[in-house]
């Protein structure tokens, strides 16, 4: 059954560059009326007059990591929506650090970003999902999520944690019509590893070779706005090495982390 874009309205959060940014782009594209968020509201506004049909899309600004500013923020969202249909939860931190070299509290706010943030927004759009009798939550998890690699601990553990926690919610929520889709992302041409967390909170600063030779935004959106459009629950896009590498996982996780432990993953 085709999806009736047109129709739809899609909350993208971290929509303010990189992967959310082109997302919210595509979607518009097909017609969809986007709410787009982040923590800063001059570059929605600047990311919505890159989409078509600019006017029809609402901009909901807040720091999706604040309990308080998270409720707030889907109460205007649905007063004027009306309705949320898709949700896709985007916005999140990465990690640059041995575990050995990290603070606990710098893992903390790691998971508390990458999985308690995400599944609070997803428990205050649900009711109103499976009121209006369906809807559509999408993770973005990561490779990272699937494989266990180097100076990535506690992100890779928060993105496989929300990745089991999209498992749980497809298999509890299906018969009051509510879909669950995840994706994992490769290396994508963004600023994930410029804005990741050192072991001591600090920001990278830099651009990692890997994340530079990756995947356009827009080439990653594309390959989304299509799988999802086929009703796909679970979506890698990456680029060959990262799907080999999920592939020999597989068929033999002490092959592949041998592989890993020997590759230069920073």
């Amino acid at each position: 059954m085709k999806t009736k874009y047109k129709a739809l309205t899609i909350w993208i959060t971290g929509a303010s560059s990189g992967i959310g940014e082109a997302l919210a782009i595509a979607f518009a594209k097909q017609g969809a009326r986007i709410i787009l968020s982040g923590r800063d509201n001059e570059k929605l506004e600047a990311v919505k007059k890159r989409c078509k049909h600019a006017n029809k899309h609402i901009v909901v600004p807040f720091d999706i990591n604040d309990v308080s500013q998270a409720k707030e923020a889907y109460n205007s969202a649905k007063v004027q929506a009306g309705q949320i249909d898709w949700l896709i939860n985007n916005a999140g931190i990465s990690q640059r650090s041995l575990i050995m070299e990290t603070d606990e509290a710098v893992e903390r706010q790691i998971m508390e970003t990458d999985y308690f943030a995400q599944t609070r927004l997803t428990r205050l759009v649900l009711p109103d999902m499976i009121e209006a009798g369906g809807g559509k939550i999408v993770m973005i998890s990561s490779v990272a999520g699937l494989l266990g690699t180097q100076y990535r601990g506690a992100y890779g553990a928060a993105k496989a944690a929300i990745h089991m926690w999209a498992n749980s919610l497809r298999a509890e929520l299906h018969e009051q019509g509510i879909e669950v889709a995840t994706i994992f992302p490769g290396f994508i041409q963004t600023n994930v590893s410029v804005n990741a967390l050192t072991g001591d909170g600090s920001a990278q600063g830099t651009m990692d070779e890997a994340t530079n030779k990756g995947l356009t935004a827009t080439a990653f959106a594309k390959q989304a706005v299509k799988a999802l459009t086929k009703g796909e629950e679970y979506i890698i896009i990456a680029g060959t090495k990262e799907k080999l590498a999920t592939r020999v996982n597989q068929l033999s996780p002490p092959k592949l982390y041998k592989l890993i432990r020997e590759s230069q993953v920073r």
